[in-house]
């Protein structure tokens, strides 16, 4: 029996591991294997843009292209996928992405079928990270794609790449058990079981196990993304991963962090996150001012890369708290534009390493001579990051200053306080980021340096990489509609979602200090958040 409709989303999501499955059967001589993985990667890209394009409506704000197959019966899990205008920005990114990042590896000749072998896996787990609707699937889907990360940090990284990988695998291994326990926790829940992320999201929870869920889901996805002090195995990861790894790193996994907690802690738990949101907002101020103070102190290019990181979805942080469109909107483009930009910096670096085998930024100085189409691409990046007008970044950024600004949820002091701090963090960005530009291309040149001269500039893949991630940058700098569109309604529907659950909280205890139990923050104005429903 074939299905009355194609089953798109189930051909995105299983193809790189079903085509994963032939590579120990392809010889590996003459860059076939490369080749192999390359055209995968590609042929599901296109599959992607193909069927968004014919079957999912901009203007629609519920999942569409729904599939629902009973999968283990015994234990309720269904493979059951779906995408709306929250996931299918970041199924399209990290399709992108990861395709990038596997034309960037051609030069890896070490064990290249396994290696090629784990980016398809990962591909495929990342895609059903994004587009699961069960709770078990979403899971496993999230617990898969950290086996091939371990291993590509463990065998084709730097020195210290066991240590990297070991602490990677154990911070989000342990976080991830938060997810089960908080997904049986909620499935359990009620008189009737079930796995489902719309049936959960219509069930109602009693307010203490609502937020011990909200926490738990919060512990897990804080490390993937990550927040303050869940940090520490991101730098370790990014200095010892190989630039590939790295652009997958930062432009794909940590968005995961960032997609499920609107995913599951705004959509099914919104009651929960009107204690929660100043929580987030707070620790979001907190990783844009840590990471950019740290990023100062960081001599490794990657490690500063990193923290440059960290300080970014700080922004995101303040973007799902804000209780506005405008913010939850431009949390998903930050998103999506950090994506682009960290990983066209990562492989940046990493064609500065093939020619230099060092990442200590004093001892790269004056590659802008050697290497000007390196100096123009990664001039261009950065200038991206921090938040260039005409780039994406400014564009996000300046979308989440706007939703936290223009927010009714919170007392002024409080708005004061955030948008005066985040702005502190908009003017350190531009600080470390042009020092880091000034130490790599400028200055005197290094005699001692180990330069091959013989690679030369960056070569035509390399260039092509480069355009491939800012072409999309700029174009989304220059006219946001190309990204924003697919997302807004959504948006929209997720603030009002929120924003009621805010009014209905204030009004049910309305003389009652509304966050004295978690923080000093602002109590929310009756007054104010009683025009919310209407």
């Amino acid at each position: 029996m074939f299905p009355e409709q194609v089953p798109w989303l189930s051909i995105i999501t299983l193809l790189p591991l079903v085509a994963s499955l032939a590579i120990p059967l392809i010889p590996d001589s003459k860059g076939i294997v490369r080749w192999y993985a390359l055209g995968v990667g590609i042929a599901d890209f296109c599959i992607m843009l193909y069927a968004f394009w014919q079957h999912f409506d901009l203007q629609n704000s519920t999942y569409q292209l729904v599939e629902s197959y009973a999968w283990i019966p015994q234990i309720g899990l269904n493979w059951s996928v779906a995408v709306d205008g929250l996931s299918m920005p970041l199924v399209l990114l990290a399709g992108f992405i990861t395709t990038m990042a596997t034309l960037a590896a051609w030069n890896v000749t070490n064990k290249s079928r396994l290696f090629y072998f784990l980016i398809l896996v990962m591909y495929s787990a990342q895609i059903g990270v994004f587009v699961a609707q069960d709770v078990l699937m979403f899971f496993l889907m999230w617990e898969i794609e950290l086996v091939p990360v371990y291993l590509l940090i463990s065998i084709w990284g730097g020195q210290k790449r066991r240590y990297a990988a070991t602490k990677f695998i154990l911070y989000t291994a342990a976080a991830s058990i938060f997810i089960l326990i908080s997904g049986l926790a909620m499935a359990f829940y009620g008189d009737t079981v079930t796995f489902d992320l719309t049936a959960l999201g219509l069930k109602h929870y009693p307010k203490v196990l609502a937020m011990l869920a909200y926490a738990g889901f919060f512990i897990a996805f804080a490390v993937k993304l990550p927040v303050f002090p869940l940090h520490t195995w991101l730098p370790d990861a990014h200095s010892e991963a190989s630039a590939p790894i790295s652009m997958i790193l930062a432009g794909v996994l940590l968005k995961m962090g960032g997609y499920a907690l609107i995913r599951f802690n705004i959509e099914l738990l919104p009651d929960a996150h009107v204690y929660f949101a100043p929580v987030l907002a707070i620790l979001g101020i907190v990783n844009i001012i840590y990471g950019a103070f740290a990023a100062f102190g960081q001599g490794n290019l990657k490690r500063r890369l990193a923290y440059s990181s960290i300080a970014h979805m700080g922004f995101v942080l303040i973007g799902i708290a804000s209780y506005t469109d405008l913010g939850i909107g431009g949390a998903v483009l930050q998103m999506v534009s950090h994506g682009l930009i960290a990983a066209c910096l990562f492989f940046l670096s990493g064609v500065a390493y093939d020619r230099t085998h060092t990442l200590i930024m004093e001892k790269m100085g004056g590659m802008a001579k050697a290497m000007p189409k390196v100096f123009a691409s990664f001039t261009a990046a950065s200038m991206a990051s921090l938040a260039l007008p005409g780039m994406s970044g400014f564009v996000g950024e300046l979308t989440i200053f706007l939703g936290i600004t223009t927010s009714d949820a919170y007392s002024s002091a409080f708005k004061t306080v955030v948008i005066f701090l985040a702005a502190v963090g908009l003017i350190l960005t531009p600080i470390y980021l042009l020092s880091m530009l000034r130490q790599v291309f400028y200055g005197k040149e290094n005699q001692e340096l180990a330069f091959e001269s013989y690679l030369g500039d960056a070569r035509p893949r390399e260039v092509a990489i480069a355009m491939c991630l800012l072409v999309p940058i700029v174009g989304i700098g220059l006219y946001p509609k190309i990204a924003t569109q697919t997302f807004d309604v959504k948006t929209v529907a997720v603030a009002s979602q929120v924003r009621t659950a805010l009014s209905t909280v204030v009004a049910q205890q309305p003389k009652t200090p509304l966050y004295s139990r978690l923080l000093a923050a602002p109590q929310l104005a009756v007054t104010q958040t009683s025009n919310l429903a209407e």
